[in-house]
Parts: structure tokens; sequence; C-alpha cells
């Protein structure tokens, strides 16, 4: 592994320590502006997550969820969740995890996902592969949509009738639906093809950065509604995918999405 992928590790892992043992010990919970929840607990892990980037590459820029943006005018980028599924982490669920996603230039170069619970270690990296603690992982082989295990997370407090256009709209085409409150352990399932595609309108940038490289190292493709790469602008529509069934996905929602 290079430097910088060794050093995502040691932060995610860390950050994934420390909300394993706090699991279930939350001291302070604020509401944020888009209704969304944090903790004193997300905090933490973020400046655990930070300070160990800093100690090896203290130019590049960071940004992070709870902290915001500090580019440091750096062509390199790391993109920091200290705790996603933060509400099923408030409830006992043990579905949460880091991400962290590193975007050099123009591209996503690196993806590191933690999920303590399960002490599940997802790491990519350009070119060389997606592994879950030291094997190698790829998406599935699914094909036909009937046959598809699909996820889906967006709140439908907004943009409703949009939203539930389209899940209704992919209820008829595939086998299933779960959801299950959290990007990681949605991307990461369908990296290691457990699921078979994620449809998305609520992320934000550190929701999926790492799982940009995870799932396109793993054989998969995740791209806005459109069929475009996502880059580091906040708020994108995605899909992500085993790449076999993409095309029919991106059909359905544009068939469905007058505004995209």
């Amino acid at each position: 592994m290079s430097d910088i992928l060794d050093t995502a590790v040691l932060a995610a892992t860390s950050a994934g320590d420390f909300l394993a043992a706090r699991f279930g010990k939350i001291h302070e919970i604020e509401r944020k502006p888009d209704h969304s929840l944090v903790t004193d607990v997300d905090k933490h892990a973020e400046e655990i997550v930070v300070t160990t980037i800093r100690e090896k590459f203290p130019g590049h820029g960071i940004f992070g969820e709870e902290r915001g943006i500090d580019a440091r005018n750096s062509d390199y980028l790391w993109i920091i969740d200290p705790l996603d599924g933060t509400h099923n982490f408030i409830r006992n669920i043990p579905l949460y995890g880091v991400s962290i996603g590193v975007w050099h230039s123009t591209e996503y170069i690196a993806g590191v996902m933690y999920l303590p619970s399960n002490d599940e270690l997802y790491a990519a990296e350009k070119g060389s592969g997606t592994w879950k603690n030291g094997n190698r992982i790829s998406v599935s082989p699914t094909g036909a949509l009937d046959e598809a295990s699909m996820t889906f997370d967006s709140s439908l407090r907004t943009d409703s009738e949009l939203k539930v256009g389209i899940l209704n709209a992919m209820f008829q085409r595939v086998f299933n639906v779960r959801m299950f409150g959290s990007s990681a352990r949605n991307l990461t399932w369908i990296a290691e093809g457990k699921l078979d595609l994620l449809i998305e309108f609520d992320d934000h940038v550190w929701d999926f950065a790492a799982g940009v490289c995870l799932i396109q190292e793993a054989g998969g493709r995740i791209t806005d509604f459109n069929g475009n790469l996502l880059d580091i602008r906040d708020g994108q529509r995605y899909i992500a995918s085993n790449n076999a069934l993409h095309e029919k996905v991106m059909g359905v929602v544009r068939g469905k999405d007058s505004n995209r």
C-alpha cells in the first residue's frame, strides 16, 4: 500500500476503535439546520482522523463533515465522514462506520471505509483493486433487474414525489429493496457483491467520497443520473451499481426524472 492508503487505514481504524468504545455512551446530541443529528462522538472521531492525516501530510487539504474545508492550496483533498450512520449509532443500531476518500487534482484516488461493529476494513487505491480485511473483493455478476437486490436510503421529506416515483418504478423491477441508514454499509456491500445497486438523492460528498474508489476498483460503476463521474461537489444524486445493471437503472431514473 502507498503512504496515502496506509494513513487512511490508520486514521479510519483509530477512529473506528474509538466509535466502538463509545457505542451506547453518547453524551451530547445536536440537531443541524438540515435536521440531521450530530453527537460529541462524531466530533471527537473526526479529530482523530484529522490528527492522523496532518501528522503524515501536513500540506494536504482536508474536508470534514463537522469541521468544513481547509484546502491548503493543495491538489490533494481528504474527505472525511467520521461517523457515517449517526442516526443508527444514536439508536444503538450497529450499522455505522468511518469513511475517508482522497481526491487528487481531478479524480478520487483512494478510499477506506471501516465498520467497527464487524471489524470490516475496506480499502481501495486507483489501479490496485478493492480489498476487505486483506482479501480482494468484487461486485456481483447480477445482470437482470428482477434478480437484483437494491438499497435506497434517501430522505422522503424533500422531493418526495420524484423519489417515491422512482422508488415505486424500481420496486416493480427489482427482486427486493433494503434500507440500512448508512452509505458506508450500502457502498461496501455493493463493492463485495452482497447488494447490486443503490440510488441516492441526498448524500453529501463525505458520504460517497470513499465509495467511489471502492466501487470502481471492485469492478462497479458510480455516476450521477446522467452517467457522469462524480466529483467533489456536494449533494450529487447518484447511482452505484455492479456495472452490469447501470444502464438499465439509468433508463428507469431518466424516465421518471424530468429535471435531470
